[in-house]
């Protein structure tokens, strides 16, 4: 049973920075697509970024592409979101995920394994 935790979340400014860091354990990390969601109060769950597993290639949201960089270290079975500009609007707790194949998605449905969520919280 893949296990995922998430930490790095906190308080920061507009315009500040987080990297929000997800560890892998209990299976394996390699072969399957991971990703990044959030959720604001009062919404739904929203896709924020996805890495595959064949080339690395990011997929992000308009809302976030040119500020936030997904990255993954297969050796170090972690998941990582660097966050830059960050803006009110971002506040959220973000989730990692991961898919059970190579390919990513936009769909919080097609992902099989959640973290408990690490909350950010941008300041105006």
């Amino acid at each position: 049973q893949v296990q995922l935790v998430e930490s790095g979340g906190g308080l920061v400014q507009t315009g500040g920075s987080l990297r929000l860091s997800c560890a892998a354990s209990g299976g394996t990390f390699s072969g399957v697509a991971m990703g990044w969601f959030r959720q604001a109060p009062g919404k739904e769950r929203e896709f924020v970024a996805a890495i595959d597993w064949i080339d690395h290639s990011p997929n992000y949201d308009a809302s976030v592409k040119g500020r936030f960089t997904i990255s993954r270290d297969n050796a170090k079975n972690t998941l990582y979101l660097q966050m830059n500009i960050l803006k009110p609007e971002d506040t959220a707790v973000y989730y990692c995920a991961a898919r059970t194949s190579a390919a990513t998605s936009t769909s919080a449905a097609a992902y099989a394994y959640w973290g408990q969520g690490t909350q950010v919280t941008v300041s105006s």
